[in-house]
This record gives structure tokens, sequence and C-alpha cells, in this order.
């Protein structure tokens, strides 16, 4: 086959510019579905937060809970040691 007709078991049919269309297609059809995905789960963050504060809980103090639990320990420690030796200086503990 020729350059201008690649054969149809060409994974990089047809290329334009260089660029296999089909594989970009695909590529950005799966990340605009997960962008819908995301979205939605976004939806659902918000309405358990809105449940948590609609039950009298703290938002602001549930955001840094997560944060907080996202780090590994021994960071969360030194951070932790860190803001007590600041509260210290300042005279707030």
């Amino acid at each position: 086959m020729t350059e201008s007709s690649p054969s149809s078991s060409d994974p990089l049919k047809p290329q334009v510019g260089g660029i296999a269309a089909d594989r970009l297609k695909s590529f950005i059809e799966r990340l605009e579905r997960l962008e819908v995905e995301k979205a939605q789960l976004q939806d659902f963050v918000k309405d358990v937060f809105d449940e948590a504060k609609s039950a009298g809980f703290d938002v602001k103090v549930i955001r840094q809970i997560l944060k907080l639990r996202k780090q590994d320990a021994e960071t969360l420690a030194e951070q932790e040691e860190l803001l007590d030796l600041y509260k210290h200086a300042l005279g707030m503990i």
C-alpha cells in the first residue's frame, strides 16, 4: 500500500499533520467523559458537606481534617510541632 492509503490494520490511521486522528479523538472523548464524571462526583461531595453542615458540623474543620488525613504521620507530626512552637513564641499557648 502507499503512504496515502495506509492499511486498515494500521493503528495510526488516518494521520493528519503527523497526528493519529482516531487515537487523539479517543483520548479527547475519554477525557470528556471523565470531566462529566468528575462534575457529578463534585456534586456528591457538595451534598455530603451540606448534609454535615445541616447536622451541625463545621465544614471548614472537616476540610482541615481531610487535608490532615492525606498527610503521612511523620509530616503531620513535624507540622504540629512547628505549629506549637510558633504558638508558644507568640504567647498563644
